[in-house]
């Protein structure tokens, strides 16, 4: 749909919220790992509206921060004291004006608490308002159960005649399923002249943005309706049941989705997704599975039960069993778990597999990599082909600073195992049973310690591994050696005749 580029966006998020029981503006409670602003800024995004202005006023300084973290182009007008919706409107307005900013076209109005809220409904909103040639047009929905909710009454034409409050509307009224949502699109002209003549001749002494509409209309002004096709979209949340319920309704939504893309979603009362998840096709989400932040997960993967990502890369065909990860990338045909932590920085290459109560952090696992149960893998670079022994630590804190270790290709550790950073264990070497290893154990070597002492065996792994891709990858590294150490002794002497 085709709509013009509203001037501007205007979105009340100056409330306290006492009803939510907490110390922070009740705008930045997060559902689907997004603030409810964030939700709200993102529907009003699509709409490409020339600005935005956010009306703050409790905890506005909590607010600020997060705009500039979250819409750091969008702009803030003040509401000192909150003496209603209208006046929250005129400061909105008034600051766009202090600022030389003449308003042309249409506003947009909505709030901060909304998070259900859809950018094509907007669209929708500004389209009819636009086609219609309206001065303001509600945005309303037919709801279930209209009692305590203003209700639209209109005219034969279609036009909106008032919005009658509940407790002001006779029985007849009463049984109109269609209500207000608070939110509007205005002509602009017509929005900056009103909001100078909303009264505070009520029962609470505040400016009410609704008297707008009796105004216009006595001016000679058509007011529409435009009528939201779900009408939990116009939902405010005002407390933490709302808040959770508002929360498995985006949810569901998010599934539903991932879902028409392919996804098999095992148990979606299970299952939850953020906003900036991505999911491939012919994956499937076992039950107990939250995919965090903005993961994103491949093709034909599989993920669950009981797991956690967050932030985290997961390629295709790869599987993540009761786990939790962050900030991680798990590579194709990976397998990670059960009983495993990726913490940030850990890389599992392709065909790895970190398995039973194994914690990797800040390192690579190369591809084919083994670590099977009980580890820790800190700091460290691990080649391709490894296998690490049960029940290791690659032990990279020395109380001050946090070194790294490496194990080099097709090399194979024994269990209980302690790694000392920094160290090197070379390429195809072995180390034993129980060893501590505190120096580097050459390619193709065996390491072995007392628990005290550590004694290497150079050229154990040929001699008694004949033949396996341990001896092959203890061979290359040396004859790399080799031809390095000629290529010095050439620099050395000259020019070689």
């Amino acid at each position: 749909m085709s709509v013009s580029r509203p001037a501007a966006v205007i979105v009340l998020a100056a409330g306290e919220g006492t009803r939510m029981k907490s110390r922070y503006p009740k705008v930045l409670h997060e559902l689907c790992g997004r603030s409810m602003l964030g939700h709200v800024l993102d529907a009003a995004a699509e709409l490409e509206p020339e600005r935005t202005t956010v009306v703050v006023g409790h905890g506005r300084e909590q607010v600020r921060d997060h705009l500039a973290t979250v819409a750091p182009q969008v702009h803030t007008a003040v509401q000192a004291q909150q003496n209603g919706t209208g006046h929250a409107v005129r400061m909105a307005v008034e600051a766009l004006r202090e600022a030389g900013i003449s308003l042309s076209g249409t506003v947009v109005l909505t709030y901060g608490d909304t998070p259900l809220l859809r950018g094509a409904t907007l669209r929708e909103l500004v389209a009819e308002h636009e086609a219609a040639g309206n001065a303001a047009t509600v945005l309303s929905a037919r709801v279930p159960d209209p009692s305590g909710y203003g209700r639209i009454v209109r005219e034969d034409s279609g036009a909106v005649a008032a919005i009658v409050e509940h407790a002001d509307a006779d029985a007849g009224q009463r049984q109109i399923d269609e209500i207000n949502s608070g939110m509007y699109a205005f002509d602009a002209a017509a929005l900056t002249d009103v909001v100078h003549h909303l009264s505070t001749d009520n029962a609470k002494g505040e400016e009410y943005i609704t008297d707008a509409v009796a105004i216009l209309r006595d001016r000679g002004h058509r007011v529409g309706a435009f009528v939201a096709a779900d009408w939990v979209e116009i939902q405010g949340v005002n407390d933490r049941a709302q808040l959770a319920e508002a929360w498995q309704y985006l949810n569901a939504r998010l599934l539903r989705a991932l879902m028409r893309e392919g996804v098999t979603v095992v148990d979606p009362a299970s299952t939850w997704v953020d906003v900036g998840v991505r999911v491939g096709p012919d994956t499937v989400l076992e039950p107990q599975t939250r995919l965090r932040g903005r993961t994103a997960v491949g093709a034909e993967a599989r993920i669950g039960p009981g797991v956690t990502l967050r932030d985290t890369t997961v390629g295709d065909e790869a599987t993540v069993v009761h786990a939790v990860t962050e900030q991680a990338q798990v590579a194709s045909g990976a397998s990670v778990g059960p009983y495993a932590y990726l913490r940030p920085g850990a890389v599992v290459a392709a065909d790895a597999k970190i398995g039973t109560f194994v914690e990797v952090k800040n390192s690579t696992v190369g591809e084919g990599t083994k670590v099977p149960h009980l580890t820790y893998v800190g700091d460290a670079d691990l080649g391709r082909g490894v296998n690490i022994g049960a029940s290791s630590v690659f032990v990279n804190y020395d109380g001050v600073n946090k070194n790294r270790s490496q194990v080099g290709d097709h090399a194979r550790t024994g269990s209980d195992n302690m790694f000392i950073a920094p160290v090197r264990v070379g390429e195809g070497a072995y180390t034993g049973a129980g060893a501590v290893i505190r120096e580097d154990v050459p390619p193709g070597a065996l390491g072995v310690s007392d628990g005290h002492r550590q004694r290497n065996i150079e050229g154990w792994v040929p001699r008694r591994r004949p033949g396996t891709a341990a001896a092959e990858a203890a061979q290359r590294a040396q004859e790399a050696e080799d031809g390095s150490s000629a290529a010095d002794g050439r620099d050395a002497g000259g020019d070689q005749q």
